[in-house]
Parts: structure tokens; sequence; C-alpha cells
């Protein structure tokens, strides 16, 4: 599933093409994604709209409308968002098509359907429902020791869990949540209510600076994830942990191993972090 240096990479890519630029038509393939696709708000709100902003929250894709509304994409499982030209041929699961007043369409492509297409009309875009009860962005002023701490106390839930849980902190991943942990020099099953305020400026600040290097080097591709223009990500030839079970520790030498906690595949050295 992208994460949200993925997202970030994909927005990044996206808003060159899009800023400015007016929806001429949107057509979708009838097939469901995650919710019904809005063709009311699309025909009301959508076609004649421009496009004058191209934001991020979490996992969300957000463009703003000169008329209010709001179209927000999820990505979901395998999604992916090209800008192409109308008169390239159809891939399968192109579910979605903007067509854009610059001669260039806007396509959104999901495999497994697990994605979403919406777009909010104005009384609806300012408080939208799919954002609601979400933490603070990882790389806001908002996510600090302090808050993470408090966050955590009285909590046995692992930490792993509790990074993972958007309604804390959102956009951090299974991957980057195992790189993080690891930057810090924190075991991912520690209890959060045991965590010192040290611990926590480690595990906020490490976890800004490993965000910070994935969207630099365009996202990790473990499967299929693709920028805007169709290209892979590089950070997973950065990965310390994730997917490394077996292998020796880049750091200390030690085995990397895996578990798995709240049923995500979890990877960690047993030196290394405590």
């Amino acid at each position: 599933m992208p994460e949200l240096p993925e997202v970030e990479v994909v927005r990044l890519g996206l808003a060159p093409h899009l800023l400015g630029r007016k929806i001429v038509a949107i057509t979708h393939s009838g097939k469901k994604l995650r919710s019904p696709f809005p063709r009311a708000a699309i025909a009301r709100w959508g076609i004649g709209a421009t496009v004058v902003a191209v934001a991020r929250r979490a996992k969300y894709l957000l463009l703003s409308l000169d008329n209010g509304g709001l179209i927000v994409v999820h990505l979901g499982m395998s999604g992916r968002l090209c800008v192409t030209n109308p008169g390239e041929p159809l891939r399968s699961h192109d579910h979605v098509r903007l067509r854009l007043d610059a001669g260039l369409e806007l396509r959104f492509n999901d495999a497994r359907r697990f994605g979403l297409f919406d777009l909010l009309p104005p009384g609806e875009a300012g408080n939208p429902k799919w954002l609601r009860d979400l933490g603070p962005e990882p790389l806001g002023p908002e996510f600090t020791a302090a808050f993470l701490h408090a966050k955590a106390q009285g909590k046995k839930t692992p930490i792993k869990n509790l990074l993972m849980d958007n309604r804390v902190v959102v956009g951090i991943g299974n991957i980057y949540a195992s790189e993080s942990l690891f930057a810090a020099r924190v075991l991912p099953t520690k209890p959060a209510g045991t965590l010192s305020l040290a611990a926590c400026q480690r595990i906020v600040a490490n976890s800004r600076q490993v965000l910070g290097q994935a969207i630099a080097a365009g996202g990790t591709t473990i499967s299929d994830f693709a920028n805007a223009s169709g290209e892979a990500g590089y950070f997973q030839l950065q990965l310390m942990v994730y997917d490394r079970a077996g292998q020796p520790c880049r750091v200390c030498g030690a085995t990397i191993r895996k578990i798995v906690l709240g049923g995500r595949s979890t990877f960690f050295c047993p030196r290394c972090q405590r």
C-alpha cells in the first residue's frame, strides 16, 4: 500500500500538470471502488471547474476547485494516478479519467479497487468526511515529543502499533514505522506507556528524517508503486530493517528479525533496538 511518502511524491508530480487547469470531462469505468462514484456531484461541481490547489492530508490527495468543490482521492492498496495523453490506449483497471483543457488526462488506475475517488460539494469541502478524527501530520509542527509522550501515557499497546494509529499521527505506515523505530533505537514491541520523553524525542526526530529521505528518494517500491510519471521509487535501496529478515544488520551485523504486530509484518534488530 502506498504510504505517506509515496502519496506526497505523487502530489509533487501532479501539481505542475493540474494547477490552473480546467476539467473538461470526467469518465468512469462503471466498476465500484471503495465508495460509489459521485456522478451527480461530478456533473454539478466537477465539469468546467478549475483546479486551484493540489494538497495532501494523511494518505489522501485533495484537489481544490475554484467553485469550492473538493476532489478526494485515496490510492488504497494498488491505486495509481498518472498524467498522460488522452490518445494513450486505456490500460486494464483504468477506472477514472479526468480530461483537462491542457490536452492532458489524469487517470486513476486501481487493480484491487480499494481506492477512493470522491467529489465533495462546497458545503462539505471545508470538513471532508474522509478526514475527520485524523491525528496530526508527522512532518507538521503538532507532532512533537511532548505530544507523542502524552498520547502514549497509560497505554500497553506496542509503540509500533501506536505510530500506525491514524488517530494519533497520520501516514506512518508499516514500512516507515519499522524504519523509524530502528533509527530511534526503540524496539517495536515496547509498550508505549513505558517510553520516556527522550525516547519519544528520538522517535519523532527520526520519523521526520526517514519520511523526508523517502520522499527525496521518490518513495519505496516494494511491489508496484509508481509516481505520476510511471517511475518507481528508490528508497527500498536504503531500507535498514524492513523486508530484511534473516539478513545482517547494516549497523551491528546482528540478524534482522521478523514478527507480526497488529497483523502486520514487523522488522527489527535485536541488538540495536532496546
